[in-house]
C-alpha cells in the first residue's frame, strides 16, 4: 500500500477544507461546478481501465463466498441502509439518499488493497469486481426509487440517464481502451502505457473532484455543517455491523480463513467515487446528497485498515500469499 493510498483519508479531507476555504474566500464557485462532473468521470474510466474482465472465472472455485457476497452486498446491506435512514435520519431527506447512495454501492477498487493487507484471497476479490459493478450499475435505479421513497424525488429516467452517464459511459470507454491496446500493441504495452498510469491518476482525481465541490457548495456546508454530523451515528452503526454479519456468515458456511478476509472486505467498503458521480449527475440541485457522500470515505478509510489488522489471517511459515 503505496503512502499516497494510506494517506487517503486525510487527503480528501484536506482537499474538502481547502476547497471550503477557497470556495468562501474567493470567487470560484462557479467555475469549480464544471470541474466536479468532468473529473469523476475522467477519474471513474481510469478505475474501470486497470479491470480485467477474465478474473470473473475465479468466482467459480468459490461459490459459496461469491453467494455470500452477493446476497449481504445486494440484499441484506440495502436494507440495512433504508433501516438506518429512516430510523436516523428521517426527518434529513437529502441525508438518506446520500447514506442509501453510498451504502448500496460495494466497492470496486480500494477493498482489494485492504484484502492483500489482512492475507485474505486477492483471487476472489478481484473476480467479484466486476461482479460487484455490473450488479450496481444495474440495481442502484432500483434501490433509490424503490427504497429511498419520497426522499429521492427523483423520475426514474433522469436517474436512469445519470446512471448511464457516469458509469456505462466511463465503462464503455475503459473496456474499449484496453480491448484496443491488447489487440494492436499488446498485453505487456497495454499494461505498461494505459493501465499503470490510470492506476496513478486516480486519486489526484478523486481530490481534484473534492476540492472543486466543497469550493463550489461551500455555503451549503456552512449552513448545513451541524446535519452532516448526523450522519456519523449511521455511518458508524454500518460500519461495525457490517463486518460482524459478514464474520458470521463466514462461520455458518465454514469458509476458510482466507475467504473469511475477502467476505468480510468486500461486504464492509463503499464505492464512494462512484455514488457521488451519481449524486452530482442526478440531483444537481441538491447538493447535500453529494456532500453526505464524500464524508463516507473519512470514516471508512480508517476502519478499514483498523479492520485489515482485526481479521487478519496469521502468517504461518508454509503459507504462500493468495493471488488470482
Amino acid at each position: 500500500m503505496s503512502i499516497a493510498e494510506r494517506l487517503q483519508s486525510l487527503l480528501v479531507a484536506v482537499a474538502a477544507l481547502a476547497g471550503l476555504g477557497a470556495g468562501l474566500l474567493l470567487p470560484i464557485g462557479a467555475a469549480a461546478e464544471h470541474v466536479v462532473l468532468p473529473a469523476l468521470l475522467v477519474m471513474l474510466a481510469a478505475v474501470f481501465v486497470q479491470m480485467d474482465a477474465a478474473q470473473v472465472a475465479q468466482a467459480r472455485r468459490a461459490r459459496s463466498v461469491v453467494a455470500a457476497s452477493l446476497v449481504l452486498n445486494f440484499v441484506f446491506t440495502p436494507l440495512l441502509a433504508w433501516v438506518l435512514g429512516a430510523g436516523l435520519l428521517g426527518s434529513e431527506p437529502d441525508l438518506r439518499i446520500g447514506l442509501l447512495l453510498l451504502l448500496v454501492t460495494p466497492c470496486t477498487d480500494w477493498y482489494l488493497v485492504f484484502t492483500a493487507m489482512a492475507r485474505g484471497h486477492t483471487g476472489i476479490a478481484a473476480a467479484l469486481l466486476p461482479v460487484n459493478l455490473v450488479l450496481q450499475l444495474l440495481l442502484l435505479p432500483v434501490y433509490v426509487l424503490l427504497l429511498g421513497g419520497r426522499a429521492a424525488m427523483v423520475d426514474g429516467a433522469t436517474l436512469a440517464e445519470s446512471v448511464l452517464l457516469v458509469l456505462v459511459l466511463p465503462l464503455t470507454l475503459a473496456a474499449v481502451t484496453r480491448w484496443a491496446a491488447a489487440r494492436y500493441k499488446g498485453a505487456d504495452w497495454r499494461d505498461r502505457i494505459v493501465v499503470a498510469p490510470a492506476a496513478r491518476v486516480v486519486l489526484p482525481l478523486l481530490y481534484t473532484a473534492v476540492f472543486a465541490m466543497f469550493a463550489w457548495q461551500s455555503r451549503t456546508v456552512t449552513e448545513h455543517a451541524l446535519d452532516l454530523l448526523a450522519l456519523l451515528l449511521p455511518l458508524a452503526v454500518f460500519f461495525v455491523l457490517a463486518p460482524v454479519v459478514a464474520v458470521s456468515a463466514a462461520g455458518l458456511l465454514r469458509l476458510p480463513a482466507e475467504q473469511r478476509v475477502t467476505l468480510v472486505m468486500t461486504t464492509t467498503a463503499r464505492n464512494s467515487p462512484i455514488a457521488l458521480a451519481v449524486a452530482v449527475a442526478a440531483f444537481p440541485d441538491r447538493p447535500l446528497i453529494a456532500l453526505a457522500l464524500v464524508a463516507g470515505p473519512l470514516l471508512e478509510l480508517p476502519l478499514l485498515a483498523l479492520l485489515a489488522q482485526i481479521v487478519r489471517v496469521p502468517a504461518t511459515p508454509d503459507r504462500t500469499p493468495s493471488g488470482p
